[in-house]
């Protein structure tokens, strides 16, 4: 296929994604223009779950897509280091905070109408330059054996209290642990933050991960830790040996312990595929991308195209989860309060 062949069914594949048609139609509109290198998606969210997404994106559009791993603000990072040179097409992550530091540098370009269209305007940022693809409730995980459910925290701020020193666990240094603390210097302000950070500081152990995590609440080592809630799902849909002593309370009420953490996806300005790449967001966000979610093994929630979430899972509509603004998430400011609190 010439040159100039490719420079027209590109721009062919464009106009079928913003008029929304078929992802099949695209699939025949873009394949001299992908088939030979198809896409490249800078990846934070778990490898397994993506690598369905993509697998079930090429075998409907024949559109290849190369996955790179990293950590959401690692990507973050590099893709805003890289600017208008990255080889970047899509960037996918677990939580919202590297998606609004892409977003902030520019480096994202608008979704089309009709991929925004599938995810509700709540689980997706007002400027249109990311979407939401899947979530994560925060959870108070905790031994059945040590605590009954009258000596839960009532809220997520009450863990600072004096009377909680040595007893629960956290991640710190994860971006599953600093989501949450951006979500409460959201909605409670940088002191009442800053506050929390150092009961953190004085009452929480450490431990690497939150399945790591999980597994000492369930040992006894801890009476709870602050964990998302697929890492018990998941666990005791496979052996349970690692929480079978454990339950999850949900803080509920839209208090700051009820956070429902975004997985985002965006296109990258500088993609040199953006139809195809705006393609991928789209399944992704689609039925087919959603039941993989409801279906398969990451017991994340689905919250596009009205496919419902896995039945194992908390309905979302249960959760009271407050309400955060995804695009405006700093993580900055965040990292800055939890190394003046010695978390980092």
């Amino acid at each position: 296929m010439t040159m100039v062949f490719k420079h027209l069914a590109r721009a062919a594949a464009v106009t079928v994604v913003l008029t929304g048609s078929s992802l099949t139609a695209l699939a025949q509109g873009t394949a001299g223009s992908a088939a030979d290198d198809g896409i490249v998606v800078y990846n934070a969210q778990h490898a397994s779950l993506t690598q369905a997404w993509a697998d079930g994106f090429t075998r409907d559009t024949g559109i290849k897509v190369t996955l790179r791993k990293g950590g959401d603000m690692e990507l973050g990072n590099q893709i805003v280091q890289e600017g208008a040179a990255s080889p970047a097409d899509v960037f996918v992550t677990e939580n919202s905070p590297a998606m609004a530091l892409v977003d902030k540098a520019g480096l994202f370009a608008p979704l089309a109408a009709d991929v925004l269209a599938q995810t509700p305007e709540n689980f997706r940022p007002a400027n249109g330059h990311w979407t939401g693809v899947a979530a994560r409730s925060t959870v108070f995980a905790y031994n059945t054996a040590k605590l009954k459910p009258e000596q839960l925290p009532k809220s997520l701020l009450d863990l600072a209290d004096p009377s909680w020193k040595g007893r629960w666990a956290a991640s710190p240094a994860g971006a599953d642990f600093q989501a949450i603390v951006g979500a409460l210097l959201q909605l409670k302000g940088e002191a009442a933050t800053a506050s929390w950070l150092k009961g953190v500081k004085d009452n929480a152990k450490p431990y690497k991960g939150n399945g790591v995590a999980m597994k000492a609440v369930n040992a006894g080592e801890v009476e709870g830790a602050v964990i998302y809630h697929y890492y018990y799902v998941g666990d005791q849909a496979n052996t349970g040996e690692n929480s079978k002593n454990v339950a999850l309370h949900y803080f509920r009420n839209n208090d700051p312990g009820a956070f429902l953490s975004l997985s985002g996806a965006g296109v990258l300005a500088s993609s040199k595929h953006k139809a195809e790449a705006q393609a991928f967001v789209k399944w992704m966000t689609g039925t087919k991308g959603q039941e993989i979610l409801r279906d398969g093994n990451a017991y994340e929630y689905a919250i596009a195209s009205g496919v419902a979430s896995n039945a194992k899972l908390e309905p979302i509509a249960k959760l009271q989860a407050p309400k955060v603004t995804p695009e405006t998430l700093n993580n900055k400011a965040v990292t800055d309060l939890m190394t003046a609190a010695g978390l980092l």
